[in-house]
């Protein structure tokens, strides 16, 4: 009897509805719904407007109040009758004899869609129009009526409508306590994301923005796992703002961080060539540009076609029906282009699993944030690259033009590649590279056995370095090995050292003063 007791308790049918939008689509089946159970809705502005028009008789809540909306619909919905409509305490007999003697009327469930306001900042509209998509008092029926689950639903967002549409249907008007309690717990996901956002807009250039980190990230889609089958995994964000998935099964952890890593790497060959790089735990294998998409994927797949083997593939122009037919000839996992020409596509479809994905413009936040002991650092997203503009050489030989192009190439790369590395290259082709490693000295002599391993010569080839040289080991062994100029940060305490080596070996090199570590 106890438990019977409790779950009829928990049932609440909706007797009284208020409704305050700025979106007004995917509304009307709802009204529709309320209406056929005979539910009193309450409304302003444009949102009564449009219950009337479908046909709904509404209650404006300037007669609910006794006072009219003021200062140009700042204030309407703020006072005692609507929220205490909300808030009073159905369960409680001093609450609900302080209801009727201030003749205020329960209402059961409150529908907002919040003004825009993030849209409006993405907009590029100006303070003013900003400002005033601040919404007040429908955040605050939204806390309200979160914080008084216990009898009333909550409907913060139009993704909910239809939802909530069948969940009404379903149980003839009504809602358990469970229900309410999960469309409450939305409610607050959704006005701390709004506060967020307007966090990070009026904190903009003040000391406040460093003062503390405010992060809202939705909608969270649940992975197979994370790095490995143990771990539990979440993605949380808009996939669906960037890429198209046209085919294969579901991105993973470990394919979301490489795809992160691809399209970082292929934002710096924005100059027309058609390019391509492969990648391999984050790592570029295979990088090329050439005067079509599929040789440039085929020198790119030639620098390492061992690592190719079931990597991440990226590149800067629509895939066409040849590129295609060589891409099809290899196992990856992920293929990313802007475009996939008709006859391409179905050729890259014929393996069930290969995810292919369009990728459409998005601007990238200009903040990083990484989690690390218990806390996060954030920084700066390294959007600088050195060009032949930047280089200062610093030896007895210049670099040639042939050399120059082969050495921002070079850099570019480096600056994507886990430290520390050294990357070796030709203009428009990686020829190999040695990441990650402990000393600058075993980079460099992975990635010069890695290009001799796949029939490189390196002879006249150039080298990029991630940072400075310590000493002029480095520059010594890649002389031996035939490189031709070097270009790296400089700053080191000792790169007259470096600079002399290269003299004795009539080398060129040339200095960024840009450190890119990546760690």
């Amino acid at each position: 009897m106890p438990c019977f007791f409790l779950v009829f308790m928990s049932s609440r049918p909706v007797r009284a509805a208020l409704l305050s939008v700025y979106h007004k689509d995917r509304l009307a089946p709802l009204v529709q719904l309320l209406r056929q159970h005979g539910v009193t809705l309450y409304s302003t502005g444009g949102t009564q407007k449009f219950l009337e028009e479908e046909g709904a008789e509404v209650v404006a809540v300037e007669s609910l109040t006794g006072f009219p909306e003021v200062f140009g619909g700042r204030v309407k919905t703020l006072h005692p009758k609507v929220f205490g409509g909300i808030l009073h305490r159905r369960h409680e007999a001093a609450d609900l004899a302080e209801a009727e003697s201030h003749d205020i009327p329960p209402i059961d469930l409150v529908v907002v869609d919040l003004y825009p306001f993030e849209e409006t900042v993405a907009s590029g509209a100006a303070e003013a129009d900003v400002i005033e998509k601040i919404d007040i008092g429908g955040i605050s029926l939204l806390r309200a009526a979160a914080k008084n689950y216990r009898d009333v639903l909550v409907v913060s967002s139009r993704e909910q409508y239809a939802a909530v549409t069948e969940l009404l249907e379903a149980k003839n008007g009504s809602t358990d306590l469970e229900d309410r309690r999960q469309y409450a717990a939305a409610a607050f996901a959704a006005t701390s994301h709004y506060d967020t956002e307007i966090f990070r807009y009026l904190s903009q250039g003040t000391a406040m923005a460093g003062a503390a980190l405010r992060l809202s990230e939705g909608p969270a889609t649940p992975l197979r796992y994370g790095e490995n089958p143990h771990q539990a995994g979440t993605f949380y964000g808009d996939l669906a703002a960037l890429f198209d998935q046209l085919h294969g099964k579901q991105l993973s952890y470990n394919n979301l961080v490489d795809v992160d890593a691809a399209v970082a790497l292929m934002a710096e060959f924005t100059d027309g060539e058609p390019a391509c790089a492969i990648l391999k735990h984050t790592n570029a294998c295979g990088v090329a540009q050439a005067p079509t998409l599929r040789n440039a994927y085929l020198n790119a797949l030639s620098c390492d076609p061992t690592s190719a083997f079931g990597g991440v593939i990226i590149v800067n122009k629509e895939v066409d029906a040849d590129t295609a037919a060589e891409l099809n000839q290899l196992f990856f996992e992920v293929l990313i282009a802007p475009g996939f020409a008709a006859e391409a596509l179905p050729v890259l479809q014929s393996k069930k699993n290969r995810i292919l994905l369009r990728q459409k413009p998005v601007a990238f936040p200009a903040k990083q944030v990484k989690t690390l002991l218990n806390g996060i650092i954030e920084q700066d997203a390294d959007r600088q690259v050195e060009l032949a503009a930047d280089f200062r050489t610093v030896t007895q030989s210049a670099p040639t033009e042939e050399e120059v192009k082969a050495l921002e190439f070079a850099g570019k790369i480096c600056k994507h590649t886990k430290s520390n590395t050294i990357v070796l290259a030709r203009a428009g082709q990686l020829l190999a590279s040695g990441v990650g490693q402990t000393s600058r000295v075993d980079a460099l002599r992975q990635a010069i056995e890695k290009a001799r391993s796949f029939g490189f010569d390196l002879k006249g080839a150039v080298m990029a370095s991630d940072a400075f040289f310590p000493f002029p080991d480095c520059v010594e062994i890649a002389g031996a090995a035939g490189i031709r100029a070097v270009v790296q940060p400089g700053g080191s305490i000792k790169d007259a050292d470096s600079i002399k080596a290269a003299d004795e070996l009539g080398m060129a090199m040339v200095l960024t003063g840009v450190r890119h570590f990546k760690h």
